[in-house]
């Protein structure tokens, strides 16, 4: 490995911060300092070396034989959020949704409510296009930072992240470090109730507590993945210890000794059994990583 102001882990665990606390390890887990060590690290790296960054991974399954190459997670350094002039906010890509929503909120900034709905980061909401409640990352991002895979530091506009649905053009093995997010003016006190409102509802309709990935899959054109999978007779359906939720059928639990190929293969059969009664194929909206045991 080359070096490092951060830390470098041989066999680091993924499964201990994974929400589905699940898969094998990484075969190194990189914390960089900050960005200048992060570009560093990765412009000394073998160019043959795979680099997957992960946030806190609320929408990933990690498979049970782990991931190659190294990982990268970035550290508290990079959470930092602050309101700036013109309505906008700036976080570091390692700062969760829900901060960034409650510092806009705290400046009187309007329309990132919806990131109070989305349980992962900054990096990860920028790379996946993440939304909830009808808004998305596209929406409100107005350029993003990225360490290239060579170690270059870029900043591109939103336009050049190709944005599509739950989709981007940041390149394999880039890690985003930073965020730029444009609101417009409001009320803190009609934000914060907006805030209020939508964790109230995701409390009411998803299995919060439980051990998840978040939405499993994406919604097709014109129709929604929980009803075509609760059509399909799939709600409460089990694998092991993988079922699918009860509560919302779009989420995959881990009830308690569920290995991620468990995970994984339930997925399938409900994609199998969606595909038989309605003719629709779902398209996976977790990440799935790394390599089978």
């Amino acid at each position: 490995m080359p070096p490092l102001a951060g830390t470098a882990e041989a066999g680091g665990s993924l499964a201990d911060f994974i929400w589905f606390r699940t898969g094998g390890p990484a075969e190194w887990l990189v914390r960089p300092a900050d960005t200048a060590d992060l570009a560093r690290f990765l412009a000394a790296l073998d160019p043959a070396v795979p680099v997957l960054p992960v946030g806190v991974g609320s929408n990933l399954i990690v498979r049970d034989g782990g991931v190659p190459g190294v990982v990268v997670r970035l550290p508290k350094a990079f959470a930092r959020v602050v309101a700036e002039p013109g309505n906008r906010v700036r976080a570091g890509g390692a700062a969760m949704g829900i901060t960034v929503a409650s510092a806009a909120r705290d400046a009187g900034i309007a329309g990132m409510e919806f990131l109070r709905g989305i349980p992962g980061t900054v990096g990860g909401a920028v790379r996946m296009n993440a939304g909830a409640y009808g808004r998305d990352a596209s929406n409100i991002l107005v350029e993003a930072t990225l360490v290239l895979r060579d170690g270059s530091v870029e900043r591109w506009e939103a336009e050049k992240l190709g944005y599509t649905y739950r989709h981007s053009d940041v390149p394999a093995g880039a890690v985003v470090v930073e965020a730029l997010f444009q609101g417009t003016p409001g009320d803190p006190k009609e934000i914060g109730a907006e805030m209020d409102r939508i964790a109230a509802e995701r409390e009411a309709s998803q299995p919060l507590r439980s051990r998840t990935g978040g939405s499993t899959f994406k919604n097709p054109h014109g129709h929604k993945a929980w009803q075509l999978i609760d059509e399909a007779g799939c709600r409460g359906l089990r694998r092991g210890d993988a079922q699918v939720s009860e509560k919302h059928t779009n989420f995959l639990l881990n009830l308690d000794k569920a290995s991620s190929a468990d995970i994984e293969a339930l997925g399938e059969e409900v994609r199998a059994k969606v595909k038989a009664k309605s003719g629709v194929e779902l398209e996976w909206e977790i990440q799935r990583v790394g390599v089978s045991a």
